[in-house]
């Protein structure tokens, strides 16, 4: 009876054993994260979860999260092609598509990526003028977020958006660009002008073709023009003659002219 009790505790513990053992060896992985399973030294699976998954005693689970990642590019002084030095301050948004490479193809891939990150954007400054990088802002971030992506492509990241928040010009770059963005709105300001003085032209050139060919059009726009100087009431206005009654006068008085010869 006493062997029995012995055997019957002894099972009794080893159960209670087996089943602390397997509720250790049970864990949990959230949504957003994945756990690479690693059995003396080597990954032996596929990365586990969300959910449940049991890791055995002589297995280690590392987990990695898979969320986009917000991370800032420092402020980099850059020199673009045109010799114009330029502090750029850029963010990148990445994840990790490949858990297994993230941990096991380089150390710390958070550190990687942004150390690659600062390097790519002061070589794409390089290689663009400063006009190009203030007006085509898109097509510089797309060629930082090309070469940044593939450089950590290998390690299991990939790169989403890469965005240059802002760029510091020193202050005289900046007053001359103040200079010239004053010139280019002269400019513009003097061509609107010569357009507008050109149509005016057009418009009056054609006016006075058509008043030509109808002399009683020029006549009522005299007329016209002087009621509106009339207008102020100490105007004086000096309204002569038309030449068309000075010919019907010169008429009379030949008809009168000649009435008189033949009274003779």
């Amino acid at each position: 009876m006493n062997l029995l009790g012995l055997g019957s505790a002894g099972v009794f513990f080893v159960l209670i054993l087996l089943v602390i053992l397997l509720l250790r060896s049970v864990r949990i992985a959230q949504e957003y994260e994945r756990a690479v399973i690693f059995a003396l030294g080597r990954v032996t699976r596929r990365p586990r979860g969300p959910g449940l998954f049991v890791v055995w005693p002589w297995e280690r689970a590392q987990k990695v999260d898979i969320r986009t990642v917000t991370m800032s590019i420092q402020p980099q002084d850059c020199i673009t092609s045109d010799n114009v030095t330029v502090r750029i301050d850029a963010v990148a948004y990445f994840r990790v598509v490949d858990p297994v490479a993230s941990l096991i193809a380089v150390r710390d891939y958070m550190q990687a990526t942004l150390q690659i990150s600062q390097t790519t954007l002061r070589s794409v400054v390089g290689q663009v003028e400063l006009d190009s990088l203030l007006g085509h802002r898109d097509q510089v971030n797309g060629r930082i977020q090309q070469i940044i992506d593939q450089q950590t492509e290998q390690w299991g990241i990939k790169i989403e958006v890469v965005e240059v928040k802002d760029m510091n010009l020193p202050e005289s770059m900046q007053r001359a660009m103040a200079k010239q963005a004053e010139a280019e709105r002269e400019k513009r300001a003097k061509i609107i002008h010569a357009q507008g003085e050109f149509q005016a032209a057009q418009e009056l050139h054609q006016a006075a073709v058509i008043i030509s060919q109808d002399p009683a059009a020029l006549q009522l726009r005299y007329l016209q023009t002087l009621t509106e100087i009339a207008v102020e009431k100490n105007s004086t206005i000096i309204f002569p003659m038309p030449i068309e009654l000075l010919s019907i006068f010169n008429a009379l008085n030949t008809v009168s002219n000649q009435k008189q010869n033949e009274s003779e």
